[in-house]
């Protein structure tokens, strides 16, 4: 297998070795933008390192889940392990694998740091060192626990991850105190990954704006303020074909107190188009309507159509019930917040969805929603304004990004290729 390498990447890939100037280092950290070749190189060499400096000692592997381990590192680390002569062995129902070259074995844990409880599935094992990737996205008890692990003479930690704010406890704490801790932070751009082209580039830069054009393509760790879809504008809404439409889907976000929003969804050709909308607001109606109440309003919207799914708020448990018993097919709808904004950007600015005039709900909603300011370390939306652009997440994160795969950025969370 050949490989290219920019000379970023060779430095990641060098700099544990004796004689570097780097190797005295205790941690190293890539970030910057998105496809710029940092997670093969670090995860390879990680590998490398672990394999020439230890024997038969214990590594973690850590992602957002053990599932993006797989997809997003090891995918691509061990074919090219496997092109060096390296060969493992993956106990996949307990998340480890051995990996074995000229007469070396180490074990490699994977762990996944979704959440604050994570941090419990790390006690106790001793490490002789730890990758992190997308550490932005881990919680501080997972991570402080993982490094904390790392006990063996000559352990070292390795980060990767896209920027976040700058309020972000891992900007704080280790970017900014990368002298104190000893750290290489290494900052990468598209232009350091050799196998990206100058097309690719482009289309990417295009697909973001604000602040996820400045910590994506420009990877600045930056706030992100101001409208979340500060590029949508009415001249961007238009209306469907007039010829029939090849598929419909129905999505919703439910609400007792709050309003609950519902969109039909026309597909022609490649592009989905959110032709008709049903909003109630019970506050300003001052009367709640029920579960079978909602369900009517949602068979009105429908019309008749051959409606193939039915995508709703997975919190809406009852809701969801009603909808099953009278035989609609009813799917959970992918919640991840950030990646469904992003995927959203990404589908109105390439084209993918499109809104049409009678959801005036929808085009209100786009002038209004905002980034949450207040919200400390975290990126938040402010909880006002929400109802359809939530449930317009929803179906783009459960149906679109799917569908389109590599197309939609980031379709499954975080979507790489090096």
């Amino acid at each position: 297998m050949r490989l290219c390498f920019s000379e970023k990447q060779k430095r990641v890939l060098r700099w544990w070795n004796r004689g570097s100037p780097d190797a005295g280092k205790d941690a190293i950290l890539c970030d910057g933008a998105v496809r710029s070749g940092k997670t093969l190189c670090l995860g390879l060499s990680f590998v490398l390192w672990s394999m020439t400096r230890f024997q038969r000692q214990q590594f973690a592997l850590c992602g957002k889940t053990t599932e993006s381990v797989r997809r997003n590192l090891l995918s691509s680390v061990l074919p090219v392990l496997e092109g060096l002569g390296f060969t493992w062995e993956e106990k996949l129902s307990r998340n480890w694998m051995k990996i074995r070259c000229g007469g070396v074995e180490n074990t490699y844990f994977l762990f996944g740091g979704k959440d604050e409880g994570s941090a419990a599935l790390i006690q106790g094992v001793t490490l002789a060192g730890v990758l992190l990737d997308e550490v932005a996205l881990m919680p501080r008890s997972f991570v402080e626990q993982a490094c904390a692990r790392c006990s063996v003479t000559g352990a070292k930690f390795w980060f990767s991850c896209n920027p976040a704010g700058p309020g972000h406890w891992f900007y704080r704490e280790w970017i900014c105190k990368a002298q104190a801790r000893n750290l290489l932070h290494l900052r990468f751009f598209m232009e350091d990954n050799p196998t990206l082209s100058q097309e690719t580039r482009q289309r990417y830069e295009r697909t973001f704006q604000g602040a996820f054009y400045r910590r994506f393509v420009l990877g600045e760790w930056t706030a992100a303020e101001g409208l979340v879809y500060d590029f949508f504008e009415e001249s961007m809404v238009r209306s469907a074909p007039a010829e029939p439409a090849d598929r419909w889907v129905i999505s919703c976000d439910y609400g007792t107190v709050n309003p609950t929003s519902m969109g039909l969804w026309g597909k022609w050709g490649g592009v989905w188009y959110r032709v008709q909308e049903y909003y109630y607001d019970a506050r300003a109606a001052r009367r709640q309507q029920t579960d079978q109440e909602y369900a009517q309003r949602l068979r009105e919207l429908a019309g008749g159509r051959e409606i193939e799914a039915v995508v709703v708020d997975p919190s809406a448990a009852s809701f969801l019930e009603v909808l099953r018993r009278e035989g609609w097919h009813v799917r959970k709808a992918d919640n991840e917040v950030l990646s469904g904004i992003r995927q959203t950007a990404d589908a109105l600015k390439q084209g993918k969805i499109v809104i049409c005039p009678p959801c005036t709900d929808a085009i209100r909603e786009f002038a209004s929603y905002c980034w949450d300011l207040s919200a400390g370390d975290r990126d938040r939306v402010r909880k006002e304004f929400d109802h359809a652009m939530d449930e317009i997440r929803y179906f783009v994160a459960t149906v679109v990004a799917p569908e389109e795969g590599e197309d939609l950025f980031f379709a499954g969370y975080v979507e790489r290729h090096v």
